[in-house]
């Protein structure tokens, strides 16, 4: 595994984080025992993955309450991220007063008394204005030792743009793929503010793994594609599996596009199985040829870039 510092936290991130949206998640994920869910955090520390990210809300509170058990006695291992504004109980809510009580619980769940950032989790963007007495709580948070760390998980460049500008915020967590390259335009920015990058979404929930077509019925979150969307993106995957390095999956293509970026931390795809555990980490051993990231930047400003995809 490689590491890179988490902006200028002083907290030293894996390249390839954990998702953890899937633990304990059937709602959204399907189902996935508990003694599965810990098996796999603890292989995933064991190949080097110490980035673990999670919120209240996957899984009504048990993404957080596995990963405490798996981290159990390897605490010191591990990074922790949650987030606050979408809550166990399946509400929405971010009016600040709350920040304090939801990280408790988090940190209840969790069986730490601390973690290592904080985010707010895809806020009205009023909210990344800095007069909204988020940021005030979670630097007083931050001066009490409970978070070491805090931002806001996004998913375009205007916000990012906004949060650097108007908040002291250390950590943005973005939705940026090879599908989803838009927020790139803050890239630079971030590297000179000395802002910890961590992408979110980065196989664009499975359809970068290779594995789906046009043709392809989903039954979970991700039944929320139409037929437009489908066949759009189906469309795109010829395109995509042109840049591939013989034996080189799609999923270790779309992560080695992503860390080709110096300004990114870290890379959080989701894990189902000790089968994507290995994939994801496996992703790190090449790096991509930098035609190759020109050709997929092409070919979203030409296909996607006036038209973008739908999550």
């Amino acid at each position: 595994m490689n590491y890179r510092q988490l902006g200028s936290t002083g907290i030293k991130v894996s390249e390839i984080g954990f998702g953890a949206w899937q633990l304990g998640n059937q709602r959204d994920w399907g189902e996935m025992s508990d003694s599965k869910a810990i098996r796999l955090v603890h292989e995933a520390l064991d190949r080097g993955c110490n980035f673990f990210d999670t919120a209240p809300n996957y899984g009504h509170g048990n993404s957080e309450k596995l990963l405490g058990k798996a981290l159990s006695g390897r605490r010191n291992h591990a990074v922790i991220n949650t987030k606050f504004g979408h809550h166990s109980d399946g509400t929405l809510n971010f009016d600040p007063k709350f920040i304090r009580a939801t990280l408790e619980s988090s940190l209840k769940r969790l069986n730490t008394d601390y973690v290592d950032s904080l985010l707010l989790h895809n806020p009205d963007f009023e909210c990344l204005k800095g007069n909204t007495g988020h940021f005030d709580e979670l630097e007083k948070l931050k001066q009490e030792g409970k978070i070491r760390a805090y931002g806001a998980s996004v998913d375009s460049s205007r916000e990012m743009f906004e949060l650097m500008g108007s908040t002291n915020s250390e950590v943005i967590e973005v939705m940026f793929n090879i599908f989803h390259q838009e927020p790139k335009k803050a890239f630079q920015q971030a590297g000179e503010n000395g802002m910890g990058l961590v992408i979110k979404v980065p196989l664009d929930s499975g359809w970068l793994s290779g594995k789906y077509d046009k043709d392809s019925v989903f039954t979970d979150i991700r039944s929320r594609w139409d037929v437009e969307q489908l066949t759009k993106r189906a469309s795109l995957l010829p395109r995509v599996k042109g840049v591939l390095e013989q034996e080189e999956s799609m999923a270790q293509a779309a992560l080695r596009f992503i860390l080709s970026f110096q300004e990114i931390s870290a890379v959080i795809p989701g894990v189902k199985n000790i089968q994507q555990l290995n994939i994801n980490v496996s992703a790190v051993e090449k790096q991509i040829n930098q035609k190759k990231v020109e050709e997929l930047e092409k070919m979203w400003e030409e296909e996607i870039a006036g038209s973008p995809l739908k999550w």
